[in-house]
């Protein structure tokens, strides 16, 4: 199998003095790089993922901010992609799908933010678009939601959603045991 490393959203405004900072995002972004570190030393296939927000209510991601750029712990190295998007769903109206058919990967080990939303949103249409998904929990980030007059902390948040990718939309697992697997 023909693996790459999908690494969405890992954008400054998600850290702190950015717009919309997220709970254990250095942690998540530190196992990130390792993963990153891990997957340029095999010469394997790496996608950045970069939201921009184009909707008129937007107060984060926007074009021509710091917020915007790909965080320098996991700056993109020539050679490998950086597929804009902005939905929450990686492969809506982006190349990504074209990209992994054009490299002949068949699975991905998914990591970034957010749990709830992009990972989630991006973990599903890859499994639906028929590849093998791993995803690096403890390199995954969100953030405290409010629902029904009631705080769901992020860690519940976090998962919940972990549980819910598990089966059947991915493996989800640590990022020292998907570097342990590339040994």
């Amino acid at each position: 199998m023909n693996k790459c490393l999908v690494m969405v959203d890992l954008q400054n405004d998600y850290f702190p003095e950015g717009k919309m900072e997220l709970t254990g995002i250095e942690d998540a972004a530190e196992n990130a790089r390792i993963l990153l570190t891990a997957f340029r030393k095999k010469k394997l296939t790496i996608i950045h993922i970069q939201h921009i927000s184009v909707g008129p209510n937007a107060f984060f991601f926007l074009p021509k901010t710091d917020g915007v750029k790909i965080n320098d712990r996991v700056t993109p190295q020539e050679g490998e992609a950086v597929v804009v998007k902005n939905y929450p769903n990686s492969f809506r109206d982006t190349s990504l799908l074209e990209i992994l058919r054009n490299a002949h990967v068949d699975n991905l080990v998914i990591c970034g933010a957010m749990s709830h939303m992009c990972i989630d949103a991006t973990t599903r249409a890859a499994f639906d678009l028929g590849f093998s998904c791993v995803v690096a929990e403890d390199a995954c980030a969100t953030m405290d939601l409010f629902f029904n007059k009631k705080i769901i902390k992020a860690s519940e948040v976090h998962a919940s959603f972990m549980a819910a990718l598990s089966f059947p939309y991915a493996k989800v697992v640590l990022t020292r045991d998907i570097v342990e697997d590339m040994a």
